[in-house]
C-alpha cells in the first residue's frame, strides 16, 4: 500500500527553499529533495516538472505573500513616499532572502526566459499601488520600473527616493 504524506506539494517546496538558502541555487538537488520528504525521485516530478518548476512554484509563494504585503500597507498610506518604501522594502528582503536566486550566473541563465516574460506582469504588480499618486499609468510604471532596477542594484531607499520624489512635485 502506498504511504500517504499529507502536504506533500507544499513539504516539497518548503525543502526545496530550505536548500536554496542553505546550499544555493546551484546546488539545489532534485533527489536530496526526495530524500529528505520520504519519497522517490519520481514523485517529486509527478508534481513539479523540473527543478526549476519547482523553484519558480516556491518564488511565486513568496512573491504572492510580499505583493499582498505591498498591497496592503498601500491601501491606507497618505503619501507616495511610504508605498514607495514599501515596495523598496519588500523587493530588498525578497531579493536578499535568496541571493544564490538573483546573484548566481546558472540561475540567471536557467531562469532569463521566464524573467524575461513575467517582467511586465512584476512591474505592473510594483505600479498598481503607485497609480492613486500619479499622473498616468506610465508614469507609475516608469517609477516601478526604476525601483526594480535600483533596489535590486542596491541602491539606498533614499538614494532612490531622493530623484523619483521629483516625479510627484
Amino acid at each position: 500500500m502506498p504511504k500517504i504524506i499529507e502536504n506533500l506539494p507544499q513539504r516539497l517546496l518548503d525543502e526545496a527553499r530550505r536548500q536554496v538558502e542553505e546550499v544555493g541555487y546551484g546546488s539545489l538537488n532534485i533527489r536530496t529533495i526526495a530524500k529528505n520528504c520520504g519519497v522517490g525521485v519520481g514523485t517529486v516530478y509527478n508534481y513539479y516538472r523540473s527543478k526549476d518548476e519547482l523553484v519558480a512554484a516556491f518564488l511565486l509563494e513568496d512573491w504572492s505573500q510580499c505583493i499582498h504585503h505591498i498591497n496592503s500597507c498601500s491601501e491606507n498610506a497618505d503619501s507616495p513616499e511610504i508605498v514607495l518604501h514599501t515596495i523598496y522594502e519588500e523587493l530588498a528582503a525578497y531579493t536578499l532572502r535568496y541571493p544564490s536566486i538573483f546573484c548566481d550566473a546558472d540561475a540567471v541563465t536557467a531562469s532569463s526566459g521566464s524573467r524575461a516574460r513575467y517582467h511586465d506582469l512584476l512591474r505592473a504588480q510594483l505600479a498598481q499601488p503607485l497609480r492613486r499618486f500619479c499622473r498616468d499609468g506610465f508614469m507609475s510604471e516608469f517609477i516601478a520600473e526604476a525601483l526594480l532596477t535600483w533596489t535590486v542594484a542596491g541602491i539606498s531607499f533614499d538614494a532612490i527616493y531622493d530623484l523619483v520624489r521629483k516625479l510627484f512635485d
